[in-house]
């Protein structure tokens, strides 16, 4: 029997030709077209899985790749890391006491390095795993700064970043003078005044940075006098021979309206013996007293009915041996009974700025002295008293001056924070 496209030569298939299902396919060279098979299969199962033969070698991961920076097709794809400074680069105006950070996200650090323009290098540190890093030193006021990082993803691919800002212009630079200054030996009634360069607005952050403690273990409370001038003294004087302590730690402290301190120091003011006195209007006396034991009563005479003393407590401020006052810069112009012009005084010691001293009387007002009162505000003694009271007494110590009829002197005038009543004086 013959079958239908049997293609035989001496009862045998050709070499060149095999059955396959439903007829034949040529060879060449004896060899399959395993292609044509392979996709007749593929279709006859449905899916691709029998592509074997097919597949090139295994694609390597991109973890191997260090030069890729787009997902392709390898994987697993591995996204580059990535980092946010603090300031923001270009940021104007940054607190220079503000610490500079860099945050990576997706890897870590490396090679961190903050340096201002002059090639001043700031230190800093990185954390444990060495995805933070920050500034530990101090920045500089009207400064620029250029931040360097290069951040190593899990690829362990590297990128090198810089970010650069500018730090607080000197137009809001905030600066403060202390008095008594640093290391001064002053009385117990000597008051810690701050003076600002600049308007506070922020005043509790300003007091919140500002630390004053005692060796006695007094407290005491701020009292604000004008938006640049602060002061602090205790309820009742300081302790005889105690120290005082100022920590100001005023660098970086937002002051308002974008000022900022620009500086932190710690001063420490020395308190003597207790030095005070009182002075009598009415009875033209002065009395001295050291740690409250009453020293000497010398007599005295102070302001007449036109220039009166000021009345209640008054700080002494500074001592002149030898003064030269001048009519005409209380107000006397020539014509005025009361126009002294220019005298010489000794033993001169200052109460108020305006003018007002205890000091050795005149040759003409000496006759006064226990009588009447004769000054224009000054508190006149003979030169045994004057002399005590500038060879004895200092900067700090206290006169109370009863039964004037003169009012109390400004809050700029000298100091005369005693004279204000405690509850006032702390809750101000």
């Amino acid at each position: 029997m013959r079958i239908m496209g049997d293609r035989r030569e001496g009862g045998r298939l050709k070499p060149s030709q095999r059955w396959l299902g439903s007829g034949w396919i040529g060879t060449r060279s004896g060899k399959i077209i395993s292609l044509v098979a392979v996709l007749v299969v593929a279709a006859l199962g449905g899916a691709f899985a029998a592509v074997g033969p097919l597949q090139a070698s295994p694609i390597g991961s991109e973890a191997a790749t260090a030069v890729r920076t787009q997902p392709g097709t390898a994987f697993p794809v591995v996204a580059p890391a990535s980092a946010q400074t603090v300031p923001v680069t270009g940021a104007k105006e940054v607190n220079p006491s503000a610490p500079v950070t860099v945050t990576a996200a997706g890897g870590t650090l490396d090679n961190v390095s903050l340096r201002s323009s002059t090639g001043q290098d700031v230190e800093g540190t990185l954390d444990t795993a060495r995805s933070v890093w920050t500034s530990s030193g101090s920045l500089s006021f009207n400064a620029r700064y250029t931040l360097s990082y290069t951040t190593l993803d899990g690829a362990g691919r590297t990128a090198t970043a810089t970010s650069t800002f500018a730090t607080v212009s000197t137009a809001n630079e905030a600066d403060a003078a202390m008095y008594p200054l640093d290391g001064m030996n002053v009385g117990v009634a000597q008051p810690i005044q701050l003076t600002f360069s600049e308007p506070v607005k922020n005043k509790k952050a300003v007091e919140k940075a500002i630390t004053i403690t005692s060796s006695s273990g007094q407290a005491g409370a701020f009292h604000w006098y004008s938006d640049t001038v602060v002061r602090y003294r205790p309820e009742q004087y300081w302790a005889a021979r105690s120290t005082i302590t100022v920590k100001m730690d005023l660098f970086g402290v937002d002051l308002g309206n974008g000022q900022i301190g620009n500086f932190s120091k710690t001063n420490t003011v020395h308190i003597g013996d207790k030095r005070t006195a009182v002075a009598d209007a009415q009875a033209h006396t002065f009395t001295a007293y050291i740690n409250d034991k009453p020293v000497q009563t010398w007599p005295a005479t102070l302001g007449d009915t036109r220039f009166p003393s000021a009345k209640g407590f008054l700080v002494l401020m500074e001592k002149q041996r030898k003064a030269h006052f001048v009519a005409a810069s209380i107000g006397l112009k020539p014509g005025d009974p009361a126009n002294y012009g220019e005298l010489d005084v000794e033993y001169a010691t200052r109460l108020t700025p305006s003018g007002e001293f205890i000091h050795q009387a005149t040759d003409t007002a000496i006759p006064y002295l226990g009588n009447a009162n004769v000054s224009h505000g000054c508190i006149g003694l003979g030169p045994d008293g004057a002399s005590w009271v500038f060879n004895n007494m200092t900067t700090g110590d206290v006169v109370q001056i009863l039964n004037t009829q003169g009012d109390f002197a400004n809050f700029d005038d000298g100091f005369g924070d005693w004279n204000i009543p405690w509850a006032q004086y702390a809750n101000a």
